[in-house]
């Protein structure tokens, strides 16, 4: 018979504290007198009066969890990261457990933060700014190259600079242009996720 406090349980479980008193409440844990939970009989009545139906929907978000990559940070039974083990004071010492924790709980702050601003827009994948702005400067860069081929022979006949002047500002005018509807239609392709008519 192993006897803990429920928050104690509640911390082996990686349960809330409050699930626990939920469950108390219900009658689902076994307590002590003095209001200790009993934890081996606690685990075995709750595996008895666990709804079958339910199975699948724990095992979903658990692996929910899994996937986000934070599960396994805040799990009681997780291990340091390789990366807290600098914080010691010297080789071999091992990390002061209050700054390692803090450390932890600061990333994981951040992580959901990331997160927040993720599925509100403001932040997006880098991988695709990468994409999006090489296929942007690439269409541009093939515009303005195609330049030259079209109008030298225009040019080739004039003398006078400020007509050649004017029939080049026109011409990059005009391959800029493109290039801007082009990104527009990208971006429109993007948003919408379907192709145009």
């Amino acid at each position: 018979m192993a006897l803990m406090t429920k928050a104690d349980y509640a911390d082996r479980r990686g349960w809330s504290r409050a699930y626990v008193s939920k469950l108390v409440k219900q009658g689902r844990l076994v307590l002590t007198a003095d209001g200790k939970v009993d934890a081996d009989a606690s685990d075995a009545k709750l595996a008895a009066s666990a709804d079958p139906s339910k199975v699948g929907v724990v095992e979903r978000h658990h692996q929910e969890r899994v996937d986000k990559g934070v599960y396994a940070h805040i799990s009681p039974n997780a291990e340091p990261s390789p990366a807290l083990h600098s914080v010691g004071t010297g080789v071999g010492v091992p990390p002061d457990y209050q700054k390692a924790r803090a450390r932890r709980e600061f990333a994981l702050a951040l992580l959901a933060e990331d997160e927040h601003r993720k599925s509100r827009g403001e932040l997006v994948e880098r991988a695709l700014v990468d994409s999006a702005a090489f296929t942007a400067a690439r269409a541009l860069r093939d515009l303005l190259m195609g330049i030259p081929p079209k109008i030298a022979g225009e040019l080739v006949t004039l003398t006078d600079p400020w007509e050649i002047e004017r029939r080049l500002t026109q011409a990059l005018r005009r391959a800029l242009e493109d290039a801007d509807r082009l990104l527009q239609l990208d971006a429109e392709i993007e948003q919408g996720g379907k192709e145009p008519n």
